[in-house]
């Protein structure tokens, strides 16, 4: 056995791992940035989003990129009228509008349990083959998850840093009083931030639907591991998100080489607990002021 090999494909799979973990928990982020409300319902719109790509692609013929794309703008548009029609109400009760997010996730695992049954789904490939580098075989379609993957990273920083709106929203999620005194409409920005940390979820369902089964029952883990990383990374820093998760997905795939799925998760749960103990903030959280 070549470990050299099997670490250099565990650091490859972490990172594949650590990619989707990252999208989940910016969108997670930029939520609990806007609406200081831990949105409990996040996993159902991963699950929501891998559901969009499977019958898109395998049932309308689509090619998985346009899928992609529907799939985040449908996410966006429907996160946007669920938080003008469900939780507007709660936009200044975090403790309500964390139980409605609870109530929403039930409705919507629910609703798919009721139109697509609980048996998994599996979605073809992306593409076929494989792809090497050196002695490192992935397959293809991870590849295509990679690239895509770092796409949207890519369009969502460009869109935070370069656009009026997509500076507006940064500046609610850093500090909402301040950007409220600046004329910054929370009117407007509270369905955005929702409907983009939504689509953002969808994306990362969407990605994970070529890699893995697809049932109802997919969104509880994503959701787990989203607020892991928000945690670890520092509530509502978005570089803090991406070194947690990048760190979560080869952590996971570095000790699934030595232990099964159950101690996988404990040593990732004490690695939090260690991490929290010596830095409550998280590894970029900010101290109050």
């Amino acid at each position: 056995m070549d470990w050299s090999i099997l670490i250099a494909q565990a650091a490859v799979n972490g990172l594949i791992v650590g990619l989707l973990y990252l999208l989940m928990s910016v969108g997670f982020t930029l939520v609990f940035g806007v609406m200081r409300m831990v949105n409990f319902a996040h996993g159902e719109f991963y699950m929501l989003g891998a559901f969009s790509a499977y019958f898109m692609t395998a049932s309308l013929g689509l090619p998985f990129l346009p899928a992609l794309a529907a799939t985040f703008v449908g996410a966006v548009v429907l996160g946007a009228l669920l938080e003008w029609l469900i939780l507007k109400p709660f936009r200044n009760d975090e403790l309500n509008g964390m139980i409605a997010t609870i109530g929403l996730a039930m409705i919507l695992q629910n609703l798919a349990l009721m139109l697509f049954g609980p048996d998994p789904y599996s979605m073809p490939s992306i593409v076929k083959g494989v792809t090497r580098f050196g002695k490192i075989a992935v397959p293809t379609s991870r590849v295509y998850v990679v690239i895509f993957a770092l796409g949207v990273l890519v369009l969502l920083y460009l869109f935070l840093k370069k656009s009026g709106p997509g500076r507006a929203l940064r500046a609610v999620v850093e500090n909402f009083e301040v950007a409220s005194i600046q004329g910054i409409r929370s009117q407007v920005y509270y369905p955005l931030g929702f409907g983009i940390g939504i689509g953002l979820a969808a994306v990362a369902g969407a990605l994970m639907a070529p890699l893995f089964s697809i049932s109802p029952f997919i969104g509880a883990s994503p959701l787990i591991k989203a607020f892991i990383v928000v945690i670890l990374g520092g509530l509502g820093s978005i570089p803090g998100a991406a070194v947690a998760s990048l760190a979560l997905g080869l952590a996971e795939s570095y000790g699934s080489l030595l232990f099964t799925g159950s101690a996988v998760d404990m040593l990732v749960f004490l690695i939090v607990i260690a991490m929290l103990v010596v830095r409550p903030k998280g590894i970029l959280g900010q101290g109050e002021a």
